[in-house]
């Protein structure tokens, strides 16, 4: 008997035209260029111009992801935007993103759950995928946290940058196993008792304003490692495959040592690990997608891999999804 897979048809990203580099931070919060980068593994970031929405990002990596599945906006009839930093506190960006691609079908909204954001999305529409209530699906990822960021704090600002990513997927066939192409399973867990360890203190039920990003470093690093490890063999067991079985390890960018750690602790051969971190820094929910178009365009993924994604954020929630390229 076979099932329904959503089958990735396209990727695009989008990054900004600024680019800052640690020695301009540094200098910023009396800091230096090689200490951020050996604590973090980043050695700039790409910023939001004035004026630049979460929504343009958005929008210009929608295109970009149009193109590569050389689709048009109205082959679409749904957008699920994954962000922390939306335009406005309502409408939805992705309604945004609809009406500038000219698309007046279909439904579209917003997901929130950080830098796991993601994944939690493409799991949701995966599912509409599957169950038929959708027959394409823009999948984004899009953050400007540079504007939720406090630049007097060392511990938080070196760590973020701005960008966009998304995927388009489609119905397929396939037999109900690991070989087949498309979505094989996704993985999501949330724990709310660690709220207060990454967080934004502000909003606008609480502090009528937008807040600047906190954050416990340790305790994120060493409850990251262990959570993204479960869910990471959550994804294994259930498809029964081992860590031999991954071609591709596409971590959310956070930082350099959580990836390397969660590599080593699941066996992961670090030539199979797709890293941007250096060059992005942490996008938050945009991270993800954008490590996809690098590592497409660098040749890496090709049709047939097996790519594993894993992703952890504030809240704390963290996933992973399991997807044959």
């Amino acid at each position: 008997m076979s099932v329904t897979r959503s089958i990735v048809r396209g990727c695009g990203s989008y990054l900004p035209e600024r680019i800052m580099l640690n020695a301009e931070l540094a200098a910023k919060v009396n800091s230096s260029a090689e200490w951020i980068e050996q604590r973090t593994g980043i050695r700039q970031r790409h910023l939001a111009a004035d004026g630049e929405t979460t929504a343009d990002i958005a929008t210009i990596a929608a295109e970009r992801a149009l193109e590569d599945a050389g689709l048009s906006a109205q082959d679409i009839d749904l957008i699920v935007l994954a962000t922390s930093t939306p335009d406005n506190t309502f409408p939805a960006t992705a309604t945004t993103v609809q009406a500038r691609l000219g698309i007046h079908h279909g439904f579209a909204f917003d997901i929130q759950a950080v830098c796991s954001g993601f994944v939690f999305a493409l799991s949701i529409a995966d599912n509409y995928i599957r169950t038929g209530q959708s027959k394409r699906a823009l999948v984004i990822g899009a953050e400007t946290f540079s504007r939720i960021l406090d630049w007097e704090d060392r511990s938080t600002c070196v760590l973020f940058g701005d960008g966009g990513g998304a995927i388009i997927i489609e119905p397929g066939e396939g037999k109900g196993d690991s070989s087949d192409r498309g979505v094989i399973s996704t993985h999501l867990r949330s724990d709310g008792q660690y709220n207060d360890k990454l967080y934004v203190d502000g909003g606008p039920s609480s502090t009528q304003t937008v807040g600047h990003l906190r954050m416990q470093g340790q305790e994120v690093f060493r409850r990251a490692v262990g959570f993204l490890s479960e869910v990471i063999e959550a994804a294994l067991d259930a498809s029964s495959l081992e860590t031999r079985d991954i071609d591709w390890f596409v971590p959310h960018q956070a930082n350099s040592r959580i990836i390397e750690a969660t590599a080593r602790k699941m066996g992961l051969s670090w030539d199979k690990v797709i890293l941007t971190v250096g060059e992005h820094a942490n996008t938050s929910a945009a991270s993800i997608p954008l490590a996809l178009r690098v590592a497409l365009d660098d040749g890496k993924i090709k049709p047939g891999d097996l790519v594993l994604l894993e992703a952890m954020g504030g809240g704390f929630t963290w996933g992973s999804a399991l997807v044959r390229w």
